[in-house]
């Protein structure tokens, strides 16, 4: 539990190397932390003019925080590389294929993901995103010039390519746009406020952040049909419209430890300490009504894991 949050996301980089039983070119890639998370820091981004557009080489295995055009070049045949991006929360990712130059038919490809993967764990899950797990992958061979752009459904999204030969290359244009109803967010940062609202549509929407936190509730409202009166119900399930808490090591929040559920009304603020890699808040719709959940959260120290490592709930996260 000690690890930051440069370091799970590094982590989170190494693991793909696995997907495919492919990692004998990790140990060589020239990327280092400083390289690789300095374009999340807020105020670099500042300092970027808007009429600068922003480019930069890929690396078989990177991070991508800023706006931009990235081309990649093949030095020797590359296996199992990504490139992650990540917005903000109110915005989305859109990919455009500038000049694409691989051997499609001798078996190089460039997938888009909607979303991220990491050791064959979705971000969102399979059950909160729109599209069926098939729909949410666009390969550029298979598409060709009929998908030159595609666009995630949520802050995060990335590419897998296999390039066999050397001397072969693609350029993509990375933009982001604003989502007026954010849903399915993974957090840049280890503390913040937010506030996410399902506008009468039958979704589910997680929080994801990828640190051990203190969640404090500040208000949420969980509308209600009017004939039935607002109540707890043992587990939430029969409530149709509830907000949960979840914890755990990976990225699906369906194979995440619930640790509340919430679905009665309030103004709060009520505090939860959560000592898991990653804490997830979700709300669960039936598009019947608005559901609207306000939060904020900060990193826990080690003092603080430490005192609630032996708790039942806590233990999971730490031993499971």
């Amino acid at each position: 539990m000690e690890r930051t949050f440069r370091e799970q996301l590094c982590f989170l980089l190494l693991c793909l190397s696995v997907l495919k039983g492919d990692s004998r070119y990790i140990e060589d890639n020239e990327v280092t932390h400083d390289e690789m998370y300095s374009f999340l820091n807020s105020d670099l981004k500042r300092e970027i003019p808007d009429e600068f557009i922003y480019r930069r080489t890929l690396r078989c295995l990177d991070m991508v925080a800023v706006e931009g055009q990235f081309s990649f070049l093949s030095d020797r045949p590359q296996l199992s590389c990504a490139a992650f991006f990540i917005a903000q929360p109110d915005e989305v990712i859109s990919v455009y294929f500038d000049d694409v130059d691989v051997d499609c038919r001798g078996g190089d490809f460039i997938k888009v993901f909607d979303g991220w993967v990491m050791k064959g764990e979705k971000f969102p899950s399979s059950l909160d995103h729109p599209l069926a797990p098939h729909e949410r992958y666009v390969d550029y061979c298979d598409s060709g010039s009929l998908r030159r752009t595609v666009r995630s459904s949520q802050n995060v999204a990335m590419i897998f390519f296999h390039i066999r030969n050397a001397g072969k290359s693609f350029t993509i244009t990375v933009k982001k746009v604003i989502n007026p109803f954010p849903c399915n967010i993974i957090s840049q940062i280890p503390e913040g406020t937010f506030t996410m609202v399902i506008p009468q549509q039958h979704r589910n929407c997680s929080f994801s952040i990828i640190y051990p936190v203190e969640v404090q509730i500040l208000e949420f409202s969980i509308g209600r049909h009017n004939d039935l009166p607002k109540r707890s119900v043992t587990g939430c399930t029969e409530a149709g419209d509830f907000v949960e808490l979840l914890g755990g090591k990976g990225l699906d929040t369906s194979k995440m430890l619930s640790i509340a559920d919430l679905c009665t009304s309030f103004t709060g603020p009520t505090n939860m300490k959560i000592a898991c890699d990653n804490t997830v808040l979700r709300i669960v719709s039936s598009g019947k009504v608005v559901n609207r959940v306000s939060f904020s959260y900060r990193l826990l120290d080690q003092q603080e894991l430490q005192r609630i490592k032996l708790n039942s709930v806590e233990d999971v996260c730490f031993n499971g």
